[in-house]
Order: structure tokens, then C-alpha cells, then sequence
């Protein structure tokens, strides 16, 4: 039976983080209740790949449909609380959920953990975790990333964060080294070497494949919506 990763938030970084995980073969459900904060942003600025910047609402959708085709199931419940259970942890939600590794990805508000002893850091209404170089928790199988592991408020930060702490979870879960790279055919076994476990070897025709693939996945999300105001700003109309 395949390890299963909960990770709770779907903004940049637990998308990130499920991406990993799920292409690396492990069971993973994404918890997105709610709208991420990023939403709220009129246009995403500095984010690789876009000269001119993204709609930040066209970003997360793109990223959600990325992890979906990876294998990522998506559960719009609110986790209440994570406790231990059975080895790995028990999710309460608007039902309960098991789970083999936690990845914490949520606007940084941790009392659902409460029942964790965790290093907490507190800035002003914000509670944030202290994780280690690879977003690792002091508890075995917990891991926090993006905002709330008190990484730079920034889109790419988070999805880079996102993407340490799933490859730290596929690192634990005994799991062959994900390499995650595609390589033209012979980059490998043309030099008598065994291709890596997450890599594969394409040839001309199947890498021509892919990126038409990839440009008509990407012009699926030319319309976009505006940004969604701050709650705290009055609605004149």
C-alpha cells in the first residue's frame, strides 16, 4: 500500500509540495478549504517564467492542475486538528483522515498542531514553526512549509519551500531518490549508466510530444479572474 502525505493548505507551497510527492509515487490529498491568500494579489511579479508577471489567480489554477495531473486529491474540508494515530496521524476535518506524513503549508495559524510540542514563533497575530534546512519538524513526519515555516512572503519562496519539504517526505518515506529530470534518449544508458529512479530517457518524437502538451495546457488559462479585496476593506457598492 501506497504512504499517504496530507498536506494542509493550497497555496504555492503545499501545491508545490504535493507535486513532488505524488509524482514520486506516494498517495497525497491536499486539505484547501478556503482561498489562499494569494488570490488576493493583483498581479504576481517575480515569479520565473513570466517577463511580464501572471495573474496570480491563473498561477494557482495552472499549479492545482499541474498537481492534479500528478495525482493529487483535493479535500475542501478545514483540518481542525492533527493528532497521532496508528504510527501516523489522524486529521479531523469535516470527517476524519488518515495520513503517514503531515506537510503544514497553511496560513500561519498552527492551533490545529496544538496537541504538538513544537517551537512556536509569534508575530503579532501570526504563529509561525520552526523547521530545520529541509522544512522538518521536531515530530517525526511533520514538516511545515511557506509562510507559516517563516519563509519570505513571496509566491516563488513559498513554492520553493513547498518543493524542500515534499522531497523531504519522499527523502523519509524510503522511497527511491527522486530526481525528477527528463533526459534526451541515450543521456544515460548511452553511457552504460542505469537510468535514476525518478528520471526517464525521451526520444525526439515523445520530448515534440510534451511540449505541445505543455502549450496547450498553458493556453487553457489565458481568461483570468480579478483579485478578491482584502475582508477588511469596506464594500461600497
Amino acid at each position: 500500500m501506497s504512504q499517504r502525505v496530507a498536506v494542509v493548505g493550497g497555496g504555492p507551497a503545499g501545491l508545490t509540495a504535493a507535486i513532488y510527492t505524488a509524482r514520486a509515487g506516494l498517495e497525497t490529498t491536499v486539505f484547501d478549504a478556503g482561498e489562499p491568500i494569494l488570490a488576493r494579489n493583483a498581479h504576481l511579479e517575480n515569479v520565473p517564467g513570466f517577463p511580464a508577471g501572471v495573474n496570480a489567480r491563473t498561477f494557482l489554477e495552472a499549479t492545482r492542475e499541474q498537481a492534479r495531473r500528478a495525482g493529487v486529491e483535493f479535500v475542501d474540508e478545514r483540518v481542525e486538528r492533527v493528532t497521532r494515530a496508528d504510527g501516523g496521524f489522524r486529521l479531523d476535518a469535516e470527517e476524519a483522515h488518515e495520513a503517514d506524513f503531515v506537510v503544514a503549508a497553511s496560513w500561519p495559524d498552527v492551533s490545529y498542531l496544538d496537541d504538538f510540542e513544537l517551537e512556536r514563533i509569534e508575530r503579532g497575530s501570526k504563529t509561525m514553526l520552526s523547521v530545520d534546512e529541509f522544512a522538518r519538524t521536531e515530530v517525526e513526519g511533520l514538516y511545515a512549509a511557506g509562510r507559516v515555516a517563516r519563509q519570505y512572503h513571496q509566491a516563488v519562496v513559498a513554492a520553493g519551500h513547498g518543493a524542500t519539504a515534499g522531497l523531504a517526505v519522499v527523502e523519509d518515506s524510503d522511497e527511491p531518490i527522486y530526481h525528477d529530470w527528463v533526459a534526451p534518449e541515450g543521456y544515460f544508458t548511452g553511457r552504460d549508466r542505469d537510468v535514476p529512479p525518478g528520471c526517464v530517457e525521451i526520444d525526439e518524437a515523445e520530448r515534440e510530444e510534451r511540449e505541445a502538451e505543455s502549450l496547450r495546457a498553458l493556453s487553457a488559462f489565458a481568461a483570468a479572474d480579478p483579485p478578491t479585496m482584502h475582508p477588511s476593506v469596506d464594500d461600497e457598492d
